[in-house]
């Protein structure tokens, strides 16, 4: 939750926030403040955040690492339309000793949470151009010995979408925005009908759109983003990115009122993005 909440409020007023006042947003969640303290410790041990001091008062801010996972994953929860595909594959392949087991665990989370698919042991594909990211990925583990990367061409003996599924479980992904999809157009439909007669607080929108998010951010672990080339003519990932647009923009506003009256009291607004407005989010509009 406090990564949905730097992701979808914080990085855009500085990316900085005292500890007191993400207590305070996380209270509306019934997060105690001992509970908060210790996931914040959790991440800044998993090197997510860092801390400084100002007077007797602790500020909690994003690392580089921090920063960039996060603008990755704003470019996919708000991206509503998959991009159009080049045709080639990127093609990871490594032998990781089994004393550095650790190192390959990790590395296959990584993987997953970028969109690649495990086409056989030790052999990860994807159609999006993720050469940066297979780079860092490369660097921050230091696999050079082990590692090559290819971008490539299928040439059969089947069609492109063979590829697609020997890789990526898609029916389970597609019940799973099914199920998402099921859940979430009611709760629409509820809080729309609320909102237009004066019945939701702000405090509320923050955590129903924080919620959403939280809820929709899940599928960056399981959907890796695939082109439209290689996705079903029916796919239920389409519907959900609808929903969640006009679920988001129903709550946006509200909900960042009601983050900007705990924020202001104890943190720096002059770091606010002048281009950011919640309720007509620029990712969305692409």
């Amino acid at each position: 939750m406090i990564f949905t909440i730097y992701g979808d409020y914080i990085r855009h007023y500085g990316n900085k926030i005292w500890i007191g006042s993400l207590i305070r947003l996380l209270k509306e969640f019934g997060h105690n403040e001992q509970s908060v303290r210790v996931a914040v410790s959790r991440m800044m041990k998993q090197g997510w955040i860092e801390s400084e001091k100002k007077g007797n008062k602790s500020y909690y801010f994003l690392t580089p690492r921090g920063e960039a996972r996060m603008e990755e994953a704003a470019v996919r929860i708000f991206k509503l339309t998959p991009d159009d595909w080049d045709g080639k594959w990127r093609m990871l392949m490594y032998t990781i000793p089994e004393e550095k087991r650790q190192i390959r665990d990790e590395l296959r989370k990584e993987l997953l949470w970028s969109g690649f698919g495990s086409f056989s042991n030790g052999c990860w594909i994807s159609p999006n151009n993720l050469e940066k990211e297979v780079n860092l990925l490369i660097e921050k583990y230091e696999i050079q010995p082990y590692a090559d990367f290819f971008i490539s061409s299928y040439k059969g003996p089947q069609a492109d979408k063979s590829l697609v599924e020997k890789s990526w479980p898609l029916q389970e992904i597609e019940t799973k925005y099914q199920e998402f999809i099921e859940t979430y157009s009611k709760q629409f439909i509820v809080h729309q009908s609320m909102m237009n007669k004066g019945q939701m607080t702000d405090a509320e929108c923050f955590v129903e759109r924080t919620k959403l998010v939280h809820e929709y951010r899940k599928f960056l672990f399981a959907d890796p983003g695939l082109p439209k080339e290689l996705l079903p003519e029916i796919w239920n990932g389409h519907h959900a990115a609808l929903l969640f647009e006009q679920y988001y923009k129903l709550l946006a506003q509200s909900a960042s009122q009601f983050f900007e009256e705990v924020f202001q009291e104890d943190n720096d607004m002059q770091w606010k993005d002048k281009e950011y407005d919640a309720d007509d989010h620029p990712l969305m509009s692409e």
